[in-house]
């Protein structure tokens, strides 16, 4: 098994920046896919990008391609999620998830372990 634990939202004005992190307990950390999702009150959770177990293969949703970036570092079994630009329509609460068959990468009901989730408010 393994616990995730995320933190770094917050309060952002729009067009600025946030970094979540997101740290998993385990020494197996780097067999997992990792995955950021997002739920908005109200909304069904969001697909937002995924990684592979090695950070070699990642794959963004087209809301957030090309202003969010996800990075993992296996040594301190953390993935990161980097938000560039951001706009009012990216407030939600972000979680991260891990996944051991990474073809599910953008189904959140294959994810097996999630993190408590770290709030992200964009004011405009």
């Amino acid at each position: 098994q393994v616990q995730l634990v995320e933190s770094g939202g917050g309060l952002v004005q729009a067009g600025g920046s946030l970094r979540v992190s997101c740290v998993a307990s385990g020494r197996t950390f780097s067999s997992y896919g990792m995955g950021w999702f997002r739920q908005a009150p109200g909304k069904e959770r969001e697909f937002v990008g995924a990684t592979a177990r090695d950070g070699s293969i990642t794959y963004y949703s087209d809301s957030v391609k090309g202003r969010f970036t996800i990075s993992r570092d296996n040594a301190k079994n953390t993935v990161y999620l980097q938000m560039n630009s951001l706009k009012p329509e990216d407030t939600a609460v972000y979680y991260c998830g891990a996944l051991n068959n990474f073809y599910y990468y953008s189904d959140y009901e294959k994810y097996p372990y999630w993190g408590q989730g770290t709030q992200v408010t964009v004011s405009s």
